[in-house]
């Protein structure tokens, strides 16, 4: 067997583990987006992504539409606002009335949220009731001051709500049905209202800009649209904006829910800077070890060699001759 032989395959079997770590290392990163819908921290899509606290509560489909995933349902998610001073998302249930329904009430089911979550109902979104008994449903108009105290008419279901007078889309849609507006503060008080009334949908006030200052300027920045707004917490904490300060994505081990900076590379309890400088290292002195022992075992194996040479040399009456001489 040649000297090159053993040396260079032993060689590569000393180097091929250093470059297989660093091949394994590369992280594949969190999809920014699904549907044309922006996904950043701390919803996720990919188990790992984002915060814990919103593990498995938002999924991306085969199809690319966006759903939040509560106990009641999947609903399609239409937009999602990251502003630290507004974050919410806006989702549209498929079981609510809307305008194609007309005056036509297919049975309703209840939107609701998990309690243990960090999401909340807030009242930018408005509920109308369509249809509802008024021997168990307190239906009425709402006298002028409710605005100022809503707290005081919170059992009424106002006939005289804006919206029911103008139906966002199709004012004219119900033909004759009867509608009024209605906040419930739990889940238990919408599926008892549910059972009163035909059916119902939800109107969430969309800012669209533009309106001015003031409250007669944020009158006009703002148009109704069906859907219903969820509001969400964004938990922030230094290690996560120091990840994102060095261009990773904020994420968590799956198996413990601990904090991990998501890199390029491979993840990081710290930043994307420091796990860089780790690997750079770790390279470094990975191919230093390998090239050193693989000197080593060349020099092994030339020592070797030259003994088995002299071993079969050829002796004249114990004598080397000029001939067979090696040195």
């Amino acid at each position: 067997m040649a000297y090159s032989s053993l040396i260079i395959p032993f060689f590569w079997l000393i180097l091929f583990p250093q470059f297989l770590h660093l091949a394994k290392s590369q992280q594949k990163l969190c999809r920014k987006s699904c549907g044309g819908v922006p996904i950043q921290y701390p919803f996720g899509v990919d188990d790992g992504c984002g915060s814990p606290y919103y593990r498995h509560i938002v999924k991306c489909t085969a199809a690319g539409e966006l759903l939040l995933l509560t106990p009641s349902g999947k609903y399609p998610i239409k937009n999602v606002t990251y502003d630290e001073d507004d974050p919410h998302i806006v989702v549209s249930d498929p079981f609510m009335w809307s305008c194609r329904d007309g005056g036509r009430f297919r049975p309703p089911r209840p939107f609701s949220l998990d309690t243990s979550t960090r999401f909340s109902l807030p009242r930018e979104t408005e509920y109308l009731f369509f249809n509802c008994s008024t021997d168990e449903v307190a239906v009425e108009s709402k006298p002028h001051f409710c605005r100022r105290f809503p707290e005081e008419c919170d059992s009424v279901c106002d006939s005289g709500s804006f919206l029911c007078r103008n139906l966002p889309e199709c004012p004219g849609a119900l033909r004759g049905g009867s509608c009024c507006a209605y906040y419930p503060e739990a889940a238990e008080s919408l599926r008892i209202m549910l059972r009163h009334c035909a059916t119902y949908t939800g109107v969430y006030w969309k800012n669209i800009g533009g309106g001015g200052n003031g409250k007669a300027g944020a009158a006009f920045s703002q148009v109704p649209e069906y859907g219903v707004r969820v509001d969400f917490e964004i938990p922030v904490t230094s290690k996560c904006l120091e990840c994102e300060d060095g261009g990773g994505t904020c994420g968590f081990d799956t198996q413990n829910q601990s904090f991990l900076c998501l890199c390029h590379k491979r993840n990081s309890t710290t930043n994307c800077h420091d796990i860089e400088h780790k690997i750079s290292k770790a390279a470094v002195a990975g191919v230093s070890i390998a090239v050193s022992v693989a000197a080593a075992v060349g020099v092994g194996m030339g020592v070797w060699y030259v003994r088995r040479v002299r071993a079969k040399a050829p002796v004249t009456h114990g004598v080397q001759t000029n001939d067979n001489r090696l040195f």
